[in-house]
């Protein structure tokens, strides 16, 4: 008589294969962080430095030379503008070692059509400060813009000083960031009042203050404004003209004058705040309409290297 077989019939190997897999499969879905306590676990034991513990270790963000919040008055009805000015500094955002947050700046909302529009590019863009005043140009909109900040922004750094300067800038000057941030890294953080002094012929005189295309502040003198009496009783009047007044009747503020890398569209006549484009330019004014702006981009050649992946050409 023949003995039996000691080994399983060749039917019953490969449904004892399939079990082991399912049971495997099951397993791991079930509990797959079995798998990675052990992989890490094994590695922490097995290595001096293992490679998986680097995905625990967050990266390191430079502290950047400076901060700046470069707000740009502007009107809730300037839609157009906005628009152009987002993508004119969108192009210079790779400034190197330097914050520089550019915001929209008006007054609270008034017509029904602005409360959804504005209240739209406030969703997609985030980049509008809106002040508890009535729209106007000398009558203490910009009191309002710098008085508001330091409650606006505390905390919004942890402990520190949220940003190191503050810029109040007109909707028609166009600022070169590289240039901007490059003037202003060895800059002292207290103190400050930067921009093209007017009138610039005297720019000794105990009078003159910084033309309103674009100036900026330390954050100390921004919070000076805000608790100060003396800027709060002089806010009506030409606004540039009037924070020079609060720095000089304060005794605040050392005067950075950019002139002649700040200046005026050039126009007939020539003075000394208008002139021809320069290589070393800051900031150039006066762009009221879309032909200075195309002529001041091209010049400087904000465009190069852009190509459009395609052209479409209406026959």
């Amino acid at each position: 008589m023949k003995k039996p077989s000691s080994h399983s019939s060749p039917s019953t190997v490969p449904f004892i294969l399939l079990s082991a897999a399912l049971v495997a499969l099951i397993f791991f879905v079930v509990y797959p962080n079995e798998f990675r306590l052990q992989s890490v676990v094994t590695s922490r034991c097995g290595s001096r430095r293992p490679s998986s513990v680097a995905t625990f270790i967050e990266p390191v963000t430079p502290k950047p030379d400076f901060r700046l919040l470069m707000g740009i008055l502007s009107l809730p009805d300037s839609y157009e503008r906005r628009h152009l000015m987002r993508n004119v500094y969108a192009l210079q955002s790779n400034v190197s070692n330097a914050q520089i947050d550019v915001r929209f700046v008006f007054c609270n909302l008034t017509k029904e059509e602005q409360r959804v529009l504005v209240a739209m590019e406030i969703v997609i863009y985030d980049d509008i400060i809106i002040l508890d005043c009535g729209e106007n140009m000398d009558h203490g909109k910009t009191y309002a813009y710098f008085s508001s900040l330091p409650k606006m922004l505390e905390g919004s750094n942890g402990g520190d000083r949220p940003y190191d300067y503050v810029m109040k800038v007109d909707d028609d000057t166009y600022f070169r960031l590289h240039n901007l941030a490059e003037s202003l890294r060895k800059m002292p953080r207290e103190d400050v009042y930067y921009g093209l002094i007017n009138p610039c012929r005297i720019p000794q005189s105990k009078t003159n203050y910084m033309t309103g295309m674009g100036y900026l502040l330390s954050w100390d003198l921004v919070e000076w404004i805000a608790t100060s009496e003396l800027p709060r009783k002089h806010q009506v009047g030409p606004e540039d003209f009037q924070t020079g007044l609060w720095m000089r009747e304060g005794g605040r503020g050392k005067k950075f004058n950019m002139e002649p890398a700040m200046y005026d569209y050039m126009e007939e006549p020539r003075t000394c705040h208008r002139h021809e484009f320069i290589p070393d330019t800051i900031a150039v004014h006066k762009l009221k309409s879309h032909l200075r702006w195309a002529r001041v981009l091209n010049y400087f050649n904000v465009t190069a290297g852009l190509k459009p992946s395609k052209l479409y050409h209406i026959p």
